[in-house]
């Protein structure tokens, strides 16, 4: 899977996620932002402040570091599905060089060492399920994990700021003034935890 493709997912799910939190949050949305942000959604009685949560996640440390973890094992899933299903096609091959050259001595034993392959495929087209799920257990994992940090830290930031709503703007802010947007802020905040508590 590209890097790409999973930044990309991992943005959509917390996307959407946001997006939930904010309509069944009743305005109790964390957002964050400079004074100006604040004194212009006092005017208006709404204190808003957004987040670019794709650039967020991109340069968030824990979604590298879950998005480096995924890649080993997805690489190492496949090299194991791969060198399975190598040996399996060695193996098909010369059951059918042998039955060829007549190479069994009975037919009984060449259906023996057929339906022994056959059952080899069936263990083969399991794993790779097996495999499959994994990975997308894993990248749900992932994708909940960033979630979950986001909003927690979101959740803090906010009883210090009092915003009513934090939007993404990937999702919901087509023009903003960029003093609504706590971007920057928020993920140098959440890398800074990040690191402190690896430590």
């Amino acid at each position: 899977m590209k890097n790409t493709s999973l930044i990309l997912n991992v943005v959509l799910l917390v996307a959407v996620i946001v997006i939930y939190a904010l309509h069944f949050s009743g305005g109790k949305v964390v957002n964050e932002g400079n004074d100006s942000a604040q004194d212009a959604g006092q005017g208006a009685g709404l204190k808003i402040a957004y987040v670019k949560v794709d650039s967020l996640i991109v340069n968030y440390d824990l979604a590298q570091e879950l998005h480096d973890n995924f890649t080993k094992n997805q690489e190492a899933y496949t090299n194991e599905y791969a060198d399975k299903r190598r040996k399996f096609e060695e193996q098909a091959a010369a059951f059918q060089e042998k039955v060829q050259r007549g190479g069994f001595i009975t037919q009984q034993r060449a259906i023996q060492e057929r339906d022994r392959l056959v059952g080899e495929e069936q263990e083969i087209l399991k794993l790779d399920q097996e495999l499959s799920t994994k990975l997308a257990e894993m990248q749900a994992a992932n994708q909940q994990q960033l979630v979950d940090s986001l909003m927690n830290y979101l959740e803090t930031y906010n009883a210090d700021k009092k915003y009513n709503y934090i939007l993404n703007a990937g999702n919901s802010v087509l023009i903003g003034d960029d003093a609504h947007n706590i971007t920057k802020e928020v993920m140098n905040a959440l890398n800074e935890r990040y690191h402190a508590n690896k430590q």
